[in-house]
């Protein structure tokens, strides 16, 4: 049996202030993160469902991003307003939510 169902990646990178691709860091993140800990914790998912800060997903032109595993589906621009969102639809429902996937085939074959 696995571990977790679920892995959540919030990227946390900073890079230097001005750097042209900017950095999830500075578009909250770290918030970002804390509020998808607290929630799938409320919830009682935090057994099956983990929430992890990650490095840099390469995706900083689309930051804040998430990418959820095992589904793979990644997330850009998120706010902090779209947690519960995506811990309803996505983590629970299993319905990703399409209005924030990232629209670039190098991230979401799908898109």
């Amino acid at each position: 049996m696995k571990r977790f169902e679920k892995h959540i990646f919030v990227c946390e990178n900073k890079r230097p202030e001005g750097h042209p691709r900017g950095c999830c860091y500075d578009k909250n993140s770290a918030a970002i993160r804390e509020k998808l800990k607290l929630r799938i914790k409320e919830l009682g998912l935090n057994s099956t469902v983990r929430v992890n800060s990650a490095g840099c997903l390469d995706a900083c032109e689309f930051g804040p991003s998430i990418v959820v595993y095992p589904e793979q589906i990644w997330y850009g621009a998120v706010r902090l307003e779209d947690v519960e969102e995506i811990i309803q639809s996505h983590i629970i429902g299993n319905v990703a939510v399409e209005r924030l996937k990232i629209k670039d085939k190098r991230f979401n074959k799908d898109a």
